[in-house]
């Protein structure tokens, strides 16, 4: 699937894919593309069948219905206290997601059948000259600017965690037995912290915001190579979702890319 909107003089293309991989019995994926909201989102649902689904299907609604319903106020952080550190399009996007991790939370309360759902959050609302960055988890967003590709966010997983730490070096990462627990996702507590960065954008960024089904299967090399070799956005979801599954397809895998091209 695809779309497209203005932006400041410029055109964002985006494209998204979703698959359920070679292994899993479903699809507890979640992709979002711009309508009204100028916002992408992907969340990687947790807590087995009927249950990581709904978390991330909630995730994904609640975000972009906030960020819909609040395009026009100034003040649109209730019931958060405002954050002064923060700009208007940030705040947002920051309120946005916490109330997202409030509705799944307390859907987990009222339902023992969803007890202990979660997912993770990657998100990236475009405004004007900037793209505001979020995240939860351990999905990722990656930015492709002049032939170089840099990962933007950082894993919420205890294996970066004993990587920080320097408990662990980064080359022996995959031989770490824990390397799939997440330390951080929407769900999991009352409330919930979030990782965010403003990026200001050029024409030719390409971004690249993905579940751990993707990056978990393909280094960052394969990565870059994929983006550069192949120009049309839909054929390169198609592309890098082929090649995760063929390195194993162990997980479900979603990709979304988003482009700065000109009007």
């Amino acid at each position: 699937m695809s779309s497209s909107f203005p932006l400041e003089g410029l055109r964002v293309r985006i494209a998204g894919e979703t698959d359920r991989g070679r292994k899993r019995a479903h699809n507890e994926d979640m992709l979002h593309l711009p309508v009204d909201e100028r916002v992408v989102l992907v969340a990687d649902g947790m807590g087995g069948h009927a249950c990581g689904d709904v978390a991330s299907r909630l995730a994904v609604e609640t975000v972009a219905a906030h960020l819909r319903a609040t395009v026009d106020e100034q003040d649109a952080t209730w019931p958060f206290h405002y954050d002064r550190e923060r700009r208007r399009h940030e705040s947002r996007l920051v309120t946005a997601i916490r109330l997202a991790n409030a509705e799944i939370f307390q859907a987990a309360r009222r339902d023992s059948a969803l007890r202990g759902m979660g997912t993770t959050l990657v998100a990236g609302l475009f405004c004007d000259e900037e793209i505001v960055l979020a995240h939860v988890g351990d999905s990722r967003i990656y930015r492709l600017r002049d032939g170089c590709l840099r990962q933007l966010t950082e894993d919420h997983s205890l294996l970066n965690d004993y990587i920080r730490m320097k408990r662990i070096e980064r080359r022996d990462a995959e031989r770490f037995p824990q390397k799939n627990v997440i330390v951080r996702a929407l769900g999991m507590k009352d409330a919930v912290g979030v990782d965010t960065r403003r990026e200001l954008t050029r024409l030719g960024d390409l971004y690249l915001f993905c579940s751990d089904g993707l990056s978990g299967m393909l280094k960052d090399p394969v990565l870059e190579q994929t983006l550069l070799a192949e120009d049309d956005l839909d054929r390169c979801c198609e592309r890098l979702i082929a090649l995760a599954n063929e390195a194993g397809g162990t997980d479900n895998i979603t990709v979304v890319l988003a482009r700065l091209e000109p009007a």
